[in-house]
């Protein structure tokens, strides 16, 4: 077998890649829209389309990888990103465009999920879980740095660049896969048709109607007829998989106190920061007034803080609390957005650093570490199935909160993402997502309350507690399926 070292390395080149090009094309969507001279939603779709199937294909793909091979799948997703990403840079038809990038999500998706079981069975102990906090690490500089590269690429390349150079990386990241660990499938496993055609039909059609909303109208029938059906998806999905004998989420792991909270942490922060990403750049092009390389050069502000503070927050997670840390986090973010209501036609980087800095200090404090607690917090033989489910659920988070984001500035700016409309519709974005970080962090803690209440013990905190084997500390037993140790223990030895 590989170094793990080399193995870690060629999946965190991989993993770069995927998230860069959801934030990445934001700056290349108001020249997309000019030079193929179409409408606004067929252009949302270039980004809406592409997070949308990586996000509903993810756990498929990674049930695909169980029976199939981990490399095989792994391989097969790099190359298939490696095509749609330089066929896209070569379309001039809107819809060929978004067609090609749901192509390329799938590809996204299948390359990652494989990524993470291939982790799964290479590392062990504490190295897993600092494999996968890596992981997650790498996917949030992804996202963070998109619009920054993807600026760059736009004002080099042209907006065509923002496809054509990922797809290029990933041909080098294909001609190394041959170094991976070749593992056959895992005998008897099946792949959970019913579960992954359910799961992936729900989030594409909300998607699809939240996008059209605007256009169609929220109240007309089809729209309305759309949400429910989703609904009803949902819930069927849900059924399902509780009777499948081999599932493709094992939701009996959201019964684990640490592994819900860190799922609710992880998706409320990307939900605020991801939408922001998309849309700040395209407001400071067309309100500010910046080109699309200054945009990305701005938006530094709220990406560096996610490369500087994961390792303040790995050390903050060794002195307080888990919970601390989590709705610290996601309070840190909202409240940034809430700040970001000064924003303007007259926006200096000056006013600006508060507001992005601390948007991105919130997501720099939990990157990373999120995604490692996730993971320890289950037993051994569910780290892939763990690790399936926390990304599934934080992407599917940023999906539907940019298509939400995009649907309310379309409604509110009159479809036209200029003007004073676009300042008064982004103002409106800014609070809404405050109020939603506010929420979740009472719900955050309010969780950990009630955690903490059904474990009180019968003697005082301070008083000695009884000796044996059943009455160890807290920070001596291991995290498994629904048992976290005590929340006012700080997380040094579970993480």
């Amino acid at each position: 077998m590989p170094r793990r070292s080399l193995v870690l390395a060629i999946i965190l080149l991989s993993t770069l890649t995927f998230p860069l090009t959801i934030t990445g094309a934001s700056l290349a969507l108001p020249d997309i829209q000019s030079d193929l001279d179409s409408g606004l939603a067929a252009t949302q779709w270039v980004v809406n389309g592409y997070n949308a199937s990586f996000a509903g294909f993810l756990v498929l793909t990674g049930s695909l990888a169980d029976v199939f091979g981990r490399r095989r799948v792994f391989a097969a997703g790099v190359a298939l990103f490696c095509v749609t990403g330089l066929t896209a840079a070569v379309l001039d038809d809107i819809a060929l465009l978004n067609a090609v990038r749901v192509l390329g999500g799938i590809g996204a998706a299948a390359a990652v999920s494989a990524a993470g079981s291939i982790l799964a069975v290479t590392f062990s102990g504490p190295a897993r879980a600092r494999a996968f906090g890596l992981l997650g690490t790498v996917l949030g500089a992804g996202l963070a740095f998109g619009p920054t590269i993807g600026g760059l690429l736009v004002s080099a390349l042209g907006w065509r660049g923002v496809f054509l150079v990922p797809g290029a990386f990933a041909a080098v990241v294909l001609s190394l896969t041959w170094l991976l660990p070749k593992a056959s499938g895992a005998p008897g496993r099946r792949v959970d048709w019913a579960g992954g055609v359910l799961f992936t039909t729900a989030l594409l059609l909300l998607i699809t109607v939240m996008v059209q909303g605007p256009e169609w109208g929220f109240g007309s029938p089809l729209i309305i007829a759309g949400f429910a059906a989703a609904a009803m998806l949902a819930v069927a999905f849900t059924l399902v998989e509780r009777r499948q004998p081999d599932p493709m989420f094992d939701l009996g792991l959201l019964v684990n106190p640490q592994f819900r909270s860190c799922v609710i942490a992880a998706g409320a922060i990307v939900v605020v920061l991801v939408p922001l990403l998309v849309y700040l750049p395209s407001y400071l092009i067309a309100v500010v007034e910046l080109d699309a390389g200054a945009a990305g050069i701005w938006l530094l502000m709220l990406t560096v803080p996610t490369v500087v503070l994961p390792t303040v927050g790995a050390a903050l997670s060794k002195r307080m609390p888990t919970v601390v840390l989590m709705a610290g986090s996601v309070a840190v973010t909202g409240a940034g957005c809430l700040l970001l209501v000064t924003i303007g036609p007259d926006s200096t980087p000056l006013g600006l650093l508060g507001p992005l800095a601390l948007i991105g200090s919130g997501f720099g404090l939990s990157t990373g570490l999120l995604d490692g607690m996730a993971i320890t917090s289950v037993p051994v033989r569910q780290s892939g199935m763990a690790s399936g489910i926390f990304n599934s659920s934080r992407l599917a988070s940023e999906t539907v909160g940019i298509a939400a984001v995009g649907a309310v500035l379309a409604a509110l700016s009159g479809g036209r993402l200029s003007g004073p409309s676009y300042t008064s519709a982004l103002h409106t974005v800014c609070l809404a997502l405050g109020a939603f970080a506010a929420a979740a962090t009472v719900l955050l803690i309010v969780l950990s309350l009630r955690t903490t209440r059904r474990r009180e013990p019968p003697w005082p905190r301070d008083a000695p507690r009884p000796a044996g084997p059943s009455h160890r500390p807290a920070s001596d037993q291991p995290a498994s399926l629904g048992q976290e140790p005590d929340p006012w223990v700080a997380p040094t030895a579970r993480y």
